[in-house]
């Protein structure tokens, strides 16, 4: 049995071994709280597909979590990825609107003029989160909103110490940055739209002159407008960062792998989907019971909170030959790290990109690469490194 609220002094270092025996011996998991863990690829798959008997509203979950009227609580139960229709629906439209295909080609080379300025500026022995995976995804994310380059300094703070409010147990200094940080990116977005409405941007390229427009069912609230782009900012990032970080780190530990993909680059596609499986940046997803089931013959009431091991699925033999097995050509690949159904990530694609070209040009440039200290993230949800000292060779 796994209790989140208790996680084993290993867990967050490799958790692999304890997905393994839920798999095996609890895939459907009570917690003491009333909550259940599950594990299952199947089971994950059928909840995201059904939105009536599983939702994502979280006002009953996050009111005693985070204090209700709280910034923390106003922010999660305002975003997108934490409501259902109509606000989910509205915001969703609005956004994938601007990362259609053409969308996502227009920004291709400016991407790639990003990561080549941050490979030409790599010190000796750099730390490839600071100096490398975390700087993309900010500047990128900054670009669909069109957040000035000078102003930009804060997010990736603010970012960090949001998403970090949703571990499954927080200490008061936690919970007291996270507050701090909404009310932060708050102010800062309240003035940044404000100048934006004065001075529109093209809405072809413009997300944040898009979501202020609205569409044929209305305009969003400050509110709403506010902390969607909060978390547009968040979403992006420390994910998108992980995602990179994971891949260099798993290649570096898996020379075969490695070689193989220098031989074959071709293979970069299946290697992204093969490190968002087996290292997914997230690990865990939530929802919540609209009615009464029963999943793995554990009855589950109506209202209950559930946690969705992405980590775990991920890894879930009944899908995976080898699961343990790192193989960048493995196909067919249904892993679940972009979640699925209506709520799939709507930035999937995006960081696709963003990963298939930082670590094929990485690779490029520095093939002889070596780790030679590294430092995890430390946290439940999102899984990936703080720090990852190399040698460029």
């Amino acid at each position: 049995m796994l209790i989140l609220d208790a996680l084993p002094d290993d867990f967050t270092e490799n958790p692999f071994p304890h997905y393994d025996r839920l798999l095996r011996e609890a895939p459907v998991c009570p917690q003491p709280d009333g909550s259940v863990l599950v594990a299952r690829h199947a089971d994950l798959t059928a909840i995201y597909r059904d939105t009536e008997t599983y939702i994502s509203d979280k006002h009953a979950v996050f009111a005693p979590k985070f204090g209700p009227g709280s910034p923390l609580y106003e922010h999660h139960t305002t975003s997108l990825v934490f409501n259902d229709p109509p606000l989910h629906t509205r915001v969703r439209r609005i956004m994938t609107s601007a990362l259609t295909p053409r969308a996502l080609q227009r920004m291709e080379p400016g991407l790639i003029s990003t990561i080549d300025a941050l490979l030409d500026e790599m010190p000796d022995q750099p730390d490839l989160i600071e100096d490398f995976a975390a700087s993309i995804p900010i500047q990128v994310i900054g670009n669909l909103l069109d957040v000035p380059t000078a102003e930009r300094g804060p997010l990736r703070d603010w970012s960090l110490a949001i998403l970090g409010a949703l571990e499954p147990v927080l200490s008061r200094q936690e919970l007291d940055r996270g507050h701090e940080a909404v009310r932060g990116f708050k102010a800062y977005l309240a003035d940044l739209i404000a100048r934006r409405r004065v001075a529109p941007g093209d809405p072809e390229t413009d997300v944040l002159t898009r979501l202020i427009a609205g569409d044929a069912d209305g305009k969003l609230s400050e509110i709403e407008l506010i902390q969607n782009c909060i978390f547009i900012l968040n979403a992006g990032h420390e994910t998108t960062t992980n995602l990179i970080g994971n891949a260099l780190a798993l290649l570096h530990d898996h020379p075969d792998q490695k070689a193989r993909l220098q031989l074959e680059p071709g293979q970069i596609d299946s290697a992204i989907e093969e490190v968002l499986r087996v290292n997914s940046p997230n690990q865990f997803g939530n929802r919540e019971t609209a009615r009464a089931v029963t999943l793995g013959g554990v009855y589950i009431p109506a209202g209950t909170n559930l946690h969705l091991c992405i980590g775990a699925a991920n890894r879930d033999p009944e899908v995976f030959e080898a699961p343990d097995r790192f193989d960048i050509a493995r196909r067919p690949n249904r892993h679940l790290a972009f979640a699925g159904g209506p709520h799939v990530c709507v930035g999937l694609t995006l960081a696709r990109m963003e990963g298939r070209i930082a670590v094929a040009s990485f690779l490029q440039r520095y093939p002889d690469y070596e780790i030679a200290a590294r430092r995890h993230g430390g946290r439940v949800r999102f899984r990936g490194y703080a720090s990852l000292e190399a040698r460029l060779g």
